[in-house]
């Protein structure tokens, strides 16, 4: 089988069984049945925000500017593909791009709370003078 050929495949069954198209015309609830437990529980139970904030995202889709959100733990669904999404890491909001990939994984895993800490040389007020 060619290169080309396992490419097609596997974007034509994407997530589960089915491709990002069929994803985004199937309700959230039904998405829910598709993804594993933990995430299917928390669409489940917050059903109500997750379709408030798709509307907001939907609304502000054509205005070019990200949705800012200090909901870390929201899930992603098939609606917000495409979206960037503002999200708040402790000090500053991340912008967030959503693919496909993304789909069924929590906001706030791809707005990171840690930098790595970079230690260069002393700082001025601890140099020794002469």
């Amino acid at each position: 089988m060619a290169t080309d050929e396992l490419v097609k495949k596997s974007k034509d069954k994407f997530y589960r069984g089915k491709n990002v198209e069929e994803l985004k015309s199937v309700d959230t609830r039904e998405f829910a049945k598709l993804v594993k437990a933990r995430a299917r529980r928390t669409i489940l139970r917050n059903y109500n925000i997750i379709e408030a904030f798709v509307a907001k995202c939907e609304r502000n889709a054509s205005k070019n500017k990200p949705i800012k959100t200090h909901d870390r733990s929201l899930v992603i669904v098939p609606r917000m593909v495409g979206n960037t999404i503002g999200v708040h890491n402790g000090k500053e909001f991340f912008k967030v791009v959503i693919v496909e990939e993304m789909l069924g994984h929590r906001l706030g895993e791809f707005a990171m709370t840690r930098r790595i800490a970079k230690h260069t040389s002393i700082g001025g007020g601890a140099k020794k003078k002469l």
